[in-house]
Parts: structure tokens; C-alpha cells; sequence
């Protein structure tokens, strides 16, 4: 019985572990040519989907990597009022740690079998038991697994669904070696999360473990035209450092002093969804996990449901080797709920993102009483 796998993301390599340890052969074909063949991203928090890693027996290698002190959080006004500090004490549980997300993906890569992954392997189409790529390979299969992300390809197998742009688009810049090279600004965000939100934006400044500040500055109740029309001249960075500042107009002048001391990447995100409880009809030999099955708002949900994705399916083949279409229905009956009340979660946090007043909302948020 032979288990392909589309995607060596974190939902398709969970998976993949937890097949792993209960005996169960599958493969991982992946597009990239190699493991550091493009970067993987910022820092993750990473909350439920600490009980994935646990079944996987992985959860102390995690702690190892980890940060704590990627909890600590910083909440602004655009004019320089600071709502809220929370810095997490060094021997506070590691309730929601930061962790970058190519170390996960390394430490979930590193727990298999040499030869699981096979990369370079780009999805073609599939149909009839036979997996095909772009080179014009194809292999057999008897289960498929859409690992493969927000524009997955697998996932027209089972559903026409497809992702939605939500109204917001962001910009992605960052400063190298923050405490070298700035270390005012180094101060000023802190060991964790920096926020600050209103006027129908905010800037988003998170410390990564490698010693980089990544900073998304997002525009909300915008349309799939912003790019277009925002003069942000992407192929010129320190023009569209410029023309960022511009649209900072009126906030504090450190804010901006992030803007203008960010290195060449000036890279441009349309956020997309997929429905909000989307399902389908259980197939026998193929199901999706991670983005692939339930594309959210990027506000902390994403990771952990994947990581819960790969296990919760690795468990229910586990159980039932010889029934590959019980053991899907058992995990997309889960996954389905799981995911819903997290999507729907997600999109709660987001309407609070996009409200003229966001900023003492998401005070509320974090501080109820």
C-alpha cells in the first residue's frame, strides 16, 4: 500500500514522522530541488500544535529550539503611546514559544529516513492510482496527500474551492543583525513581538532566532489593485523604502526609522483564504492536509493546525493500515471541526485587525479583565 505525500511542508512531514514511528512506508515528493533551496519564513508560534510534536515523539528536540523569549509582546499607537509590555520571565512555561520555521522544518526533516523526501519532484496531476510531475515521471499510489500549501494542486481532486483575497495585502522587509547594526532600534522591539496598529494599518516587527527583524507592514480593506496602485516601486528597494514611509505619513518618527533602516527585501503578500468551514465528500485515496485543506488569516492558527493535520492523520492510518478510506473519513471528520472553530477564530482576530480603533482592541484581547 503506497502513501505519496505532495508537499515537504510541516503538515506533510508530521505526517510522514508519525507513519514513521508505527511502521508505515510513505514518501514526500517535494518541488524544491533541495531542503535549503529558498528561505522558509519567519518565526512561528506555536501553541496546540505542541501535542503534534509530542505524538511525534519530538516535543524535547522542540523545547530545545524554541524561544521563550518570543513570547514577550509590545503593543502601540501609531503615535508612540505604548498600550502594553509583557516580558516573559525566563523560567515561564513554554506555553506559546516562537520557533523559526526553518528550524521546525529541519527538526521534522532530520527525524526521517534519509530517502523520504524526494525533491524536485513538482505535481503534475494524478488520477487512477498514478502520480505524475512536471519532469514526466509518474509512481503509483493507493493514498495521496495534498501537503502542498495555499495554491495547492492536489486540492482539485476533491474540491473547486479556491482562495480568496481578504482585503488586506502586506509588504515584507526586515533588518539583518538588528543588534549590530541598530541596536536603538534593537532595544525598542524588544526580544519578541512588536505592534503597532491604526489608520487602517499596522507594522508588525517580530525578533527571528537568527538575529534578523522581520517586519510586515499591512494595509488593510484594501483590494487586489494595491500593488497596482500604491506606487511601491518593488524593483528599486530604497524608492520603495521611500514611498513606504510616505504611507506611514503622521506616525512616530521611530516607527518609520524601522522603514528606512531595512536592508533590499521588499517583497509584496496578497493575503488569500479558503472558506471558512470548508468540507467534501470523503475520497477514498485522497485528502489534504495543512493550507492545502483550510488557508487562514496569518494570526498564529496556521502552523498548529498542520502540525495537528499530520498527526491526527498519522494516527488514524496507524489504526486502520489496511483501510485507507476509514481511516480518512475518521481524520477529515476531526480535521473538519478542529479547523472550522480555528478559522473562525482566526477571522474574529482579523475583523479586529481591520478596526479603526484596532489597536485598543487588540489590548482587550490580550488583557480581558
Amino acid at each position: 500500500m503506497t502513501i505519496a505525500i505532495v508537499g515537504a511542508g510541516l503538515g506533510g512531514l508530521t505526517l510522514a514522522r508519525m507513519l514513521h514511528l508505527n511502521g508505515i512506508d510513505a514518501v514526500v515528493y517535494e518541488r524544491e530541488p533541495a531542503r535549503d533551496a529558498r528561505g522558509q519564513g519567519g518565526m512561528l508560534d506555536i501553541h496546540s500544535g505542541q501535542r503534534a510534536l509530542r505524538e511525534a515523539g519530538l516535543i524535547d528536540r522542540f523545547y530545545e529550539i524554541a524561544r521563550g523569549e518570543g513570547q514577550d509582546m509590545r503593543l502601540l499607537e501609531p503615535d508612540g503611546t505604548l498600550l502594553l509590555q509583557e516580558d516573559t520571565p525566563d523560567d515561564a512555561p513554554l506555553a506559546r514559544p516562537e520557533v523559526d520555521r526553518a528550524d521546525l522544518r529541519d527538526l521534522l526533516l532530520d527525524s526521517l529516513p534519509e530517502d523520504t523526501v524526494r525533491w524536485g519532484h513538482a505535481f503534475e496531476s494524478a488520477g487512477e492510482g498514478v502520480l505524475r510531475f512536471a519532469d514526466g515521471s509518474s509512481t503509483a499510489y493507493d493514498l495521496l496527500v495534498g501537503a502542498d500549501g495555499a495554491n495547492s494542486r492536489v486540492r482539485a481532486l476533491l474540491t473547486d474551492a479556491r482562495p480568496a483575497h481578504i482585503g488586506q495585502n502586506s509588504v515584507e522587509i526586515g533588518i539583518p543583525d538588528i543588534d549590530r547594526t541598530y541596536p536603538d532600534l534593537a532595544e525598542m522591539v524588544g526580544r519578541g513581538n512588536y505592534w503597532v496598529l491604526g489608520d487602517g494599518k499596522s507594522l508588525a516587527a517580530q525578533r527571528n532566532g537568527d538575529g534578523r527583524v522581520r517586519i510586515g507592514l499591512n494595509f488593510y480593506r484594501t483590494g487586489e489593485d494595491f500593488f497596482a496602485t500604491s506606487g511601491i516601486p518593488f524593483d528599486d528597494p530604497a524608492a520603495a523604502r521611500a514611498r513606504l514611509i510616505e504611507l506611514f505619513d503622521g506616525w512616530d518618527a521611530r516607527f518609520t526609522a524601522l522603514i528606512a533602516a531595512c536592508d533590499d527585501t521588499v517583497a509584496p503578500r496578497a493575503l488569500t483564504t479558503l472558506p471558512i468551514g470548508l468540507t467534501w465528500p470523503s475520497a477514498p485515496d485522497v485528502t489534504l492536509v495543512g493550507d492545502a485543506a483550510h488557508l487562514m488569516p496569518p494570526v498564529g492558527e496556521g502552523a498548529n493546525m498542520a502540525l495537528l493535520d499530520g498527526a491526527v492523520l498519522g494516527l488514524a492510518l496507524a489504526a486502520h493500515p489496511d483501510d485507507f478510506p476509514a481511516a480518512i473519513e475518521e481524520y477529515e471528520q476531526e480535521m473538519f471541526e478542529r479547523t472550522s472553530a480555528a478559522a473562525r477564530d482566526s477571522a474574529a482576530i482579523q475583523e479586529l485587525l481591520e478596526a479603526p480603533d484596532a489597536s485598543r482592541r487588540l489590548l482587550a484581547f490580550f488583557q480581558p479583565n
